[in-house]
């Protein structure tokens, strides 16, 4: 549980990261891009790609550290109205049902992005498996996090609910 721990605490500050360097460089390139449009006439064809590969990053690492602090949607009031031992099988299943849908994504977006690595976008010249790999960077991190919020759980009384 310690080496868990640890490895969230290393997954989130880089997820924070990630997302910090996500939001300047849509905070830099947008007002590049309508500056370039409205004053000088020219658009600069890479700023869109940018922005929006930004924004994939942003959306994933954001959710991910975001899910670390607990900012998730969550049925907790109606799982707590619950007898006890009916409570406990919902928070089970819920955790169960995270931790495979996380890995699943996980999977799942490691694959999209094998199919796109050989694909280049047209104005940045990146392989497009950098932007799809935003998807299984974002899941695993989730993954990791619920598996431990679950032993968490399970070793305490109440722990974080899931759903």
């Amino acid at each position: 549980m310690t080496f868990l721990t640890g490895w969230n605490r290393f997954l989130v500050r880089a997820a924070e990261g990630i997302t910090i360097a996500a939001m300047a460089v849509i905070a830099v390139v947008i007002p590049y891009e309508v500056l370039g449009r409205y004053l000088l006439d020219e658009t600069p064809a890479w700023a869109g790609e940018a922005a929006t590969y930004s924004l994939v990053w942003l959306t994933m690492m954001g959710g991910a550290a975001g899910l670390k602090k607990g900012y998730q949607v969550s049925l907790d009031m109606a799982v707590r109205k619950l007898p006890a031992g009916i409570s406990r099988w919902v928070r089970a299943a819920a955790y169960l049902f995270l931790v495979l849908f996380f890995l699943v994504m996980t999977g799942y977006g490691f694959g999209q992005a094998w199919v796109n690595l050989r694909q280049i976008s047209p104005a940045l010249g990146i392989p497009m498996a950098l932007p799809y790999l935003a998807l299984p960077a974002g899941f695993a991190v989730m993954f990791f996090i619920t598996l431990e919020e679950w032993a968490l759980a399970r070793s305490g009384p109440e722990g974080r609910p899931p759903c």
